[in-house]
């Protein structure tokens, strides 16, 4: 659990520390106050990566010259700086650490917001993150895998934009991509395994009709990924660029046998990325015997009182929970809760 964060020069916060109890925190405020910043600060200071900015020099605080995080999880310290001039630097009780592995053991994340919705209607890429986002704090390698395949990937791409001529240091990535690539796909595989029940079954928490949800992954160049890549060679001369393996996979969804991204209403759709994100954090939890926090940023405001409650009841009350809305006076009871606001760039209890 987080028992504290200061930020400082994160997005719109100049500084401010929040220390969250252990249960259910409500966070009520105005739009455009720093909620969502908020809890993106969380995310970034134990996974350090934002589910809204591809880069860490997004989140920083205009003018600034970089941000700095500083978490409280039981007895470990976290601190995550970034600048521009020197990158990203991280600390784990006041040691710097040269690599994240260890920094990254610490803290468990779940992240809800609105625009998971595009986890069902958008496009491959908002699935691919969201496996690699549960994949990393379920696989210990799998950070590792990701950015060799990425960099094996870059090198091709480059080569292939190149020409021709160029076929010989091109066989030379061939290796580190099928060795990566195929470590990625068999986790995600599996992942996508385990999820499929757990959906399944949040679908029907949420939702209160009778609906059947299907989850499975879908490899851009079937089975056997090395045969698939040499089949693709004229392909990939043509399109100066590698067009088979994980960076293409997609993870199809359905209910009722059908599309979702077709064939669903809009709040069929909601109720199906809650419940890939419900199950996302329950599978943390079986795999790391601990729950993640969960970051849940203004998403009640789309759902209707029904949807509301249900989501309610399926988060776990032995889990810290951090949620976000403009208001809760729909809310009719919450049980133990902490209450906060934000004013003039602080975070205060109510």
């Amino acid at each position: 659990m987080l028992d504290s964060l200061v930020l400082h020069d994160f997005r719109c916060f100049l500084r401010a520390e929040f220390r969250p109890g252990p249960g259910l925190n409500l966070l009520s405020a105005p739009n455009a106050s720093g909620k969502s910043s908020l809890l993106e600060g969380i995310c970034v200071a134990l996974r350090l990566q934002s589910p809204r900015a591809g880069v860490l020099g997004e989140v920083v605080r205009r003018g600034a010259g970089g941000f700095s995080l500083v978490g409280q999880c039981g007895d470990r310290e976290l601190a995550c700086h970034y600048s521009a001039e020197e990158g990203r630097k991280l600390k784990l009780d006041d040691v710097a650490q040269q690599k994240s592995d260890e920094y990254l053991r610490v803290g468990l994340v779940a992240f809800f917001f609105n625009e998971d919705i595009d986890l069902v209607r958008g496009s491959s890429s908002k699935r691919r993150r969201f496996l690699d986002f549960l994949a990393s704090q379920c696989e210990a390698g799998y950070l590792k895998n990701l950015r060799a395949y990425e960099r094996a990937l870059r090198s091709r791409n480059f080569l292939l934009k190149e020409g021709p001529h160029r076929g010989r240091e091109l066989a030379a990535y061939d290796g580190p991509l099928l060795s990566a690539g195929e470590y990625l796909v068999g986790v995600r595989r599996e992942l996508c395994a385990e999820l499929a029940p757990l959906v399944a079954k949040h679908v029907t928490a949420i939702s209160p009709r009778r609906e059947a949800s299907g989850l499975r992954y879908e490899c851009s160049g079937g089975e056997d990924l090395a045969s698939a890549l040499a089949a693709s060679a004229s392909e990939e001369r043509r399109l100066r660029q590698t067009v088979v393996g994980p960076h293409r996979d997609d993870v199809r969804l359905e209910l009722d046998g059908a599309a979702a991204a077709t064939f669903a209403s809009e709040g069929q759709q909601r109720t199906l990325a809650l419940a890939l994100r419900l199950a996302q954090a329950e599978l943390i939890r079986a795999r790391r015997g601990s729950p993640p926090v969960y970051l849940l940023d203004d998403i009640f405001g789309e759902l209707d009182t029904e949807r509301r409650r249900r989501l309610l009841r399926a988060l776990p009350g032995d889990a810290q929970r951090i949620l976000t809305t403009t208001n809760w006076q729909w809310l009719e009871e919450t049980g133990e809760a902490e209450e906060w606001t934000i004013r003039e760039g602080r975070v205060e209890a109510v």
